[in-house]
């Protein structure tokens, strides 16, 4: 299985901060914050990694990460996102890279608490379809919502304005092959950008969509800046441990 880390995006909602670097650069405690979706994909046992990013900065991710030595991986590599088309065009960006093979796809601003070993362990066995993680959340208006039946995933609705259930969709996502094919047959939102939460539907249609729910706390340190201050908070009072080292 292959990882790709989606580090695009203008960041305006933490401006200012983000007026002259890539939010994902910016620092979660005592490391940038793109440190921390490295870490999860190598601790889930990926070592093939590619990152995706944009805008003026994407340079300096290169300066950052280099191939990736820190992280005990041979190489990193790099794919740029023109333009604000969304997650799942960032995706695709991915399709040659991932050459067919299963994938691990984790939002650059997402910093979690435990590790990922066996929601990943149960995607390497299963043997088509995609997998989500769920988590939680008191604020679900915010996030995609995971409206669920027994052990299924029966819709996954983008924002509500009143959720059925406050099981947030996080930043982490499992696709087959098949999943690039997917998003070369989706049409843009209303804003212009070509939907996760639609690929995502494609597979809950088809009866191929798993989830697990996430141990530990979650966190969408790209959200706002109170979001970014408490991911530091978080961190910093002993969270996401695995990169202590």
């Amino acid at each position: 299985m292959k990882g790709v880390i989606l580090a695009g995006g203008l960041g305006t909602r933490l401006a200012p901060l983000t007026t002259i670097t890539n939010k994902h650069l910016l620092p979660i405690y005592d490391k940038p914050m793109i440190y921390y979706p490295v870490q999860t994909l190598v601790n889930a046992g990926i070592e093939d990694i590619m990152v995706v990013t944009g805008g003026n900065n994407a340079g300096d991710f290169l300066r950052l990460l280099g191939n990736g030595r820190a992280f005990g991986l041979k190489w990193l590599r790099y794919a740029y996102q023109e333009g604000e088309g969304g997650i799942a065009d960032a995706l695709s960006l991915a399709e040659h890279f991932a050459e067919g093979e299963k994938i691990l796809v984790m939002l650059g601003d997402n910093v979690i608490e435990k590790d990922i070993l066996a929601p990943v362990r149960a995607f390497r066995d299963q043997e088509q379809g995609a997998r989500i993680l769920l988590k939680e959340v008191p604020n679900p208006s915010d996030y995609g919502v995971a409206v669920l039946d027994g052990d299924r995933v029966k819709t996954i609705i983008e924002k509500p304005k009143d959720p059925s259930t406050n099981f947030a969709v996080i930043g982490i996502y499992m696709y087959d092959g098949g999943v690039f094919d997917r998003i070369k047959n989706l049409s843009p939102s209303d804003r212009g950008e070509l939907e996760i939460t639609d690929v995502n539907n494609m597979y809950i249609e088809d009866g191929s969509m798993t989830y697990d729910i996430l141990d530990g706390w979650w966190a969408d340190a790209g959200s706002s800046i109170e979001g970014w201050f408490q991911v530091n908070k978080q961190v910093a009072d002993g969270g996401a441990n695995r990169l202590s080292g």
